[in-house]
């Protein structure tokens, strides 16, 4: 059984935490596909080593996606990518974009910008991204 490179970038710099950004990228490559049903993971160990970060932090990532159904574990052959949904797969996807904005709402209400301001950076940068 051969385990599957998995593209992680983790931002020493970021203010969220490690856990979290090894956590937002494995379920994101989850929900798109790029991990597909039954892709066998690291182990916890093998992971940890790979990422740089301890094994405790891989662990809970690991737990987490596999509360979330996302992941299940076979004791004895590791851990693999469950088997999602499509209406499911849509779910996480929503809610992946609508925590990132009100993440980024957030961060621009804590440094004093309106709600028209934040109005029209959005439609600014919605505009770089998707007309190109």
């Amino acid at each position: 059984m051969q385990d599957v490179k998995i593209p992680i970038q983790i931002n020493e710099n970021s203010a969220e935490p490690l856990y979290h950004q090894i956590e937002n990228q494995l379920r994101s490559l989850i929900i798109t596909g790029q991990l597909g049903e039954g892709t066998h993971l690291p182990s916890i160990r093998e992971f940890a080593g790979a990422l740089n970060c301890s094994v405790i932090t891989v662990r809970r990532v690991y737990q987490d996606l596999e509360n979330e159904g996302l992941l299940r574990t076979k004791q004895g052959t590791g851990t693999f990518v469950a088997q999602v949904e499509a209406g499911d797969r849509e779910n996480y996807r929503l809610k992946a974009a609508q925590e990132a904005m009100q993440a980024a709402v957030q961060s621009g209400k804590s440094v004093g910008c309106t709600e028209e301001e934040m109005e029209s950076l959005f439609r600014e940068v919605l505009k770089a991204i998707y007309v190109k």
